[in-house]
Order: structure tokens, then C-alpha cells, then sequence
């Protein structure tokens, strides 16, 4: 058996069973990788893929504990190779983070300004996607951190911990109704097509879980996973914009007005998380800190201690007074 093989059989199991993509992606030949993972299941008794004819149809149930197995031994590999880098250099490496577009491109990039002047030879890579996705990335080890506010808490792999707070404003054009009351209201605002997130993004449940408690159904008309796609639409005329307070501009969005609505929904907390068993570099640690100040490396270590036991990193998080945007 070759770490070669395991890898094989990772890749295309998470390639679709596409060999032929597979091989793209590793600079490799497709025959290649076919051969080593028929020597692997000859070695092993055991077909990982059933095939028919020469294309893979589906993994075996035989295959899906061994790819898992595979994905583990992967990892830790990855895991020593860290550990010897940091050793022989401790300000030389790579960092991958996923994270939403909301937090791309409001919240963190003073933090990647900064962490790259201070770490010029760390290679930064930085994926986007739904939360969704970005916690699947973070779990299966596909990326270092995941930084976002919905969905990380469905993923027992990962240690979750609190950086920010923040709310929402509601954005229209400065000749709107909604500017001249005197006071914003949830029932004011049911009144009025709204475009918002993708539910499942930026913590839209917060603001659905508002309407909801006051027997509200808001008229939405137009989602977007984006804050700008969301401020664009609402230049249009397509309704009233309901976005992250940190996402709006004065400068930018000049032409809108947006309103603080963060008496109507409760707030949200953004989270960074990385999967348990994480072998942490000196700068991964400088990165959470410059991002959450108080996230500081005893912090996390004590979080790491606790395996990830949400209920136990939350208490050790109760007293802090996490910063709002």
C-alpha cells in the first residue's frame, strides 16, 4: 500500500469519480491513476469503486470507510509536514482560508494587509463559497480556517470560536418611505418587497427568526449571496435591501441611505474554525489573533483542549466582550 494510492482514491472520490479531472488536477496521467488504484484494491480484496465497464459508478460501502481512513492518513501527513516546517522555518509556509463574500471583502482584509507585511513568505490562499461549503472545506481538511456565520455548528470536526458580533442596516434610496418614520419597525418593513441573503448565508436566520416571532411573513423578492448583487438590485428599484452593517459604504453607497435595524434583529456572531487534530503554525496562530484580538494563543490551546466540545468553548468565551461591527 502507497500513501500515492490513498491519495488517489481521495481525489477521485472527490472529484466526482472523474478520473480523467482527477488526473488534471495532480498533473498526472489518467492509465496512471487507474493502474495504482487497481493495485490498491487488489492488494486490499477489495473493490473501493464499482465500475461499469471502465467508468467508476459509484463508491462501495467497503470504499467509503477506506476513503475516509485515506482522508485521516492524508491529513496527518499533512499535519507532520507542518510540524517540520515550522521547525526549520517558522515564517515561511502556506495558509488556505474560506470564507464568505461578505467577510472577504468587508471584515478581513485590513487583517490580510497587515498579516502579509508581517508574514511576506507565507503563501495566502483565500476560497469563497457558501457557508455551507465553507465548513465542508474546513472539515475535510481542504482548507486551514473557515470563517464565517452559518453552518459551522453542523460540523462536529471542526473547533468553532467567537470572533465578532455585528447586525444589519436596511438600505434604500434617500427619497424612500421607510427614511421619513420616525421610528423602523419590523410590520413597517413587511409592507415592502425585500432583498436580502441567501437563506443559510450571513446570518439571514436571524432576520427570518425576527419575522417569525412577531407573526410577520416577509415579501421576499430577489436573494443574492453577495452585498453588493444585493445593493445593485435595490439601485433598481427592486426592493427594500437588508444587508450586514459592515457591508455598507458611505463613500461608495453614497446614494442609498441605510438605516440601523439593529434594534429589530437579535446579532449575529461570526466564527473561525479549523478541524480538531490541526497541527497550528506559529503564524496560523498570529492570524486568528490579528483577526479576533482576544482569540490569543492561549485561548485557543485552551479550546483545543476541549476537543470541541461547543457547549465547554462557549463557556470559555462567556465573559469576553466580543467586538461589534
Amino acid at each position: 500500500m502507497k500513501l500515492q494510492q490513498l491519495r488517489y482514491i481521495w481525489e477521485v472520490a472527490h472529484h466526482d469519480l472523474n478520473v480523467s479531472a482527477t488526473a488534471q488536477s495532480l498533473f498526472t496521467s489518467q492509465p496512471g491513476i487507474s493502474k495504482q488504484i487497481r493495485l490498491l484494491e487488489d492488494e486490499l480484496g477489495l473493490e473501493v469503486f464499482a465500475r461499469s465497464g471502465k467508468h467508476l459508478t459509484r463508491i462501495t460501502p467497503g470504499g467509503e470507510t477506506i476513503i475516509r481512513e485515506a482522508g485521516e492518513i492524508l491529513r496527518r501527513v499533512e499535519g507532520i509536514k507542518k510540524i517540520a516546517q515550522e521547525f526549520s522555518n517558522q515564517r515561511k509556509g502556506e495558509l488556505s482560508i474560506a470564507t464568505t463574500h461578505t467577510q472577504a471583502r468587508y471584515a478581513l482584509p485590513p487583517v490580510i494587509r497587515n498579516f502579509i507585511e508581517e508574514y511576506p513568505d507565507v503563501s495566502l490562499h483565500m476560497h469563497q463559497g457558501t457557508p455551507m461549503q465553507i465548513s465542508e472545506m474546513a472539515a475535510s481538511g481542504a482548507v486551514d480556517f473557515a470563517i464565517a456565520t452559518e453552518a459551522m455548528e453542523l460540523f462536529n470536526d471542526l473547533i468553532m470560536m467567537p470572533c465578532y458580533k455585528w447586525n444589519r442596516c436596511i438600505i434604500v434610496p434617500r427619497d424612500h418611505p421607510l427614511v421619513q418614520l420616525p421610528e423602523l419597525t419590523l410590520e413597517a418593513l413587511a409592507e415592502f418587497p425585500l432583498v436580502t441573503y441567501v437563506f443559510g448565508f450571513t446570518g439571514r436566520s436571524k432576520l427570518d427568526e425576527a419575522f417569525q416571532s412577531r407573526g410577520l411573513t416577509p415579501r421576499v423578492v430577489f436573494t443574492a449571496a453577495d452585498a453588493d448583487v444585493i445593493k445593485t438590485y435595490v439601485r433598481l428599484g427592486l426592493g427594500v435591501g437588508i444587508i450586514a452593517s459592515m457591508a455598507y459604504d458611505r463613500q461608495a453607497d453614497h446614494d442609498l441611505v441605510a438605516l440601523d435595524a439593529s434594534k429589530l434583529f437579535q446579532p449575529s456572531v461570526t466564527r473561525i474554525g479549523f478541524r480538531k487534530g490541526t497541527f497550528l503554525r506559529g503564524y496560523m496562530y498570529e492570524f486568528i489573533r490579528q483577526f479576533a484580538p482576544h482569540l490569543t494563543k492561549e485561548r485557543v490551546d485552551e479550546a483545543v483542549a476541549h476537543q470541541g466540545h461547543r457547549s465547554e468553548i462557549e463557556a470559555l468565551f462567556r465573559d469576553v466582550e466580543l467586538p461589534t461591527y
